[in-house]
Formats: structure tokens, C-alpha cells, sequence
């Protein structure tokens, strides 16, 4: 018998109220125009051509890797104001840079998962470690947009648990009586399978970035998916 394209069958799964997703390599692939952006930021300011990827992990929050990679690029933790001048020359950049970035692309049956979910009645929303603008704006090429409600942003907290958990608590206010194992969070990455499992929420992994399936069952996914055109839990 030729190998399944699906993935196992999850009969006795309930059907999710709400489900929340990353962004960056769960949703969509930006061909790298964030790691570009930040380099212009810090270039701009600073007159250094960063790199985040020497500073940072996926998975980590917007906030954690400005802060550290000002701290080694510069020597010195950043004053306020100059994270807000960093974010927002980010931002302007990357604004550019989506639209021409010649790798982005959405990823494997995201846009039918999402239509999936919005038919069969489920609230969907965003939960990324990056800025609200930058999750919003990484989404407008595949308008995506379209898809999502609310969520809960690397600008809201930059502590990838308390802002799952605040995501939670907005859909909380949109869906009453709404339990924890009704709330399914997707991602890519072990910092998004921990942060969902310290909230409650059922974690679902999606070994469409850069961990394995392996890896994302051995950060605790509850379920996980070789990508989203496998069978979603619950549907």
C-alpha cells in the first residue's frame, strides 16, 4: 500500500472553539525579509548590519531579540526609546521588504486549513512573538488578514507564556465558558509547544519550520502535523 499523505486520524478529539497561530513558518515563509529588516534597522541607527540570526533563536519574541542583539552588537542593554526608534525603523523596512521579497510564500494547506476552521464555526486568531504590526504586516501578500479576530503579540508581552496567555484571555472574552482544552494553539517551534502547554491550551506542533517532528513531540506537542495540509485535530 502506497504511504498516506494524512496524518493519523484523531476521531476522538473535540472539535476546537478557538485556535490560535504563529506566523513565521507556521502560516506563512517571508524568504528572510525579517532578518533583513531588523539589519536595515540597526544599520540605519546605528551603522551596524546585524545579524539577529547570531543573537536569537526561533521562536523567541520580537522584544528578545532587539534586546539581544543591541546588547551584543553594542555592547550595552538599550534605553527605551532606543528600542522604540529600533521597532519602528523595523517596521517602516519591512513594510518594503515584504512585497518584494522573492521567497515569500504561504506555506502548505494553510489557506484551506484556515477556511476549514472558519466554516466549521471556530474563532480564529494570531499568536506570534512578533510586534502586532509586523505579524499583521507578514500576512498582507497572502492576505491572510482576513482569517483572524484578535490575538496576542511579542508587543503585548515579551514572554512568548504571557502572551499566549493573553490571547487566551481575549478569546475568552469572545467565546463564554470557554475551557483551556478548547483552545488549540499552533506552531513550529518548542518555545511555541512550551508556552501553550504552560497556558492550558492544547498544543499543536507543525514540522513546517525549522524543528522536526521529533523534536516538536519531545517539547510536548500534544499533536503534531508534518505540515497543515495533514488532517487538523478536531476537524
Amino acid at each position: 500500500m502506497p504511504p498516506t499523505t494524512r496524518s493519523t486520524k484523531f476521531s476522538k478529539t473535540a472539535q476546537p472553539l478557538v485556535v490560535l497561530f504563529d506566523v513565521d513558518e507556521t502560516l506563512v515563509h517571508t524568504g528572510g525579509s525579517g532578518a533583513r529588516s531588523w539589519k536595515s534597522a540597526f544599520d540605519t541607527l546605528y551603522g551596524i548590519p546585524a545579524d539577529i540570526g547570531q543573537h536569537s533563536s526561533a521562536g523567541e519574541t520580537d522584544p528578545q531579540v532587539a534586546r539581544a542583539t543591541f546588547n551584543a552588537e553594542l555592547g550595552r542593554d538599550p534605553s527605551d526609546d532606543e528600542l522604540s526608534r529600533l521597532y519602528a525603523q523595523y517596521l517602516l523596512h519591512l513594510a518594503d521588504d515584504i512585497e518584494s521579497s522573492e521567497g515569500y510564500r504561504v506555506l502548505p494547506g494553510a489557506q484551506d486549513t484556515l477556511i476549514r476552521l472558519r466554516e466549521a464555526g471556530v474563532i480564529l486568531g494570531l499568536v506570534s512573538g512578533a510586534m502586532e504590526g509586523a505579524a499583521r504586516t507578514k500576512l498582507v501578500p497572502a492576505n491572510l488578514n482576513r482569517f483572524f479576530v484578535f490575538g496576542g503579540y511579542g508587543s503585548d508581552s515579551p514572554d512568548r507564556t504571557e502572551l499566549t496567555g493573553l490571547a487566551i484571555e481575549k478569546a475568552a472574552r469572545l467565546q463564554n465558558r470557554l475551557g483551556s482544552s478548547q483552545v488549540y494553539v499552533v506552531g513550529d517551534t518548542p518555545h511555541d509547544m512550551m508556552a501553550t502547554n504552560a497556558s492550558g491550551a492544547v498544543s499543536i506542533g507543525v514540522a513546517s519550520g525549522h524543528y522536526s517532528v521529533a523534536e516538536l513531540k519531545a517539547a510536548g506537542a500534544t499533536h503534531v502535523l508534518r505540515s497543515l495540509e495533514d488532517e487538523f485535530p478536531g476537524l
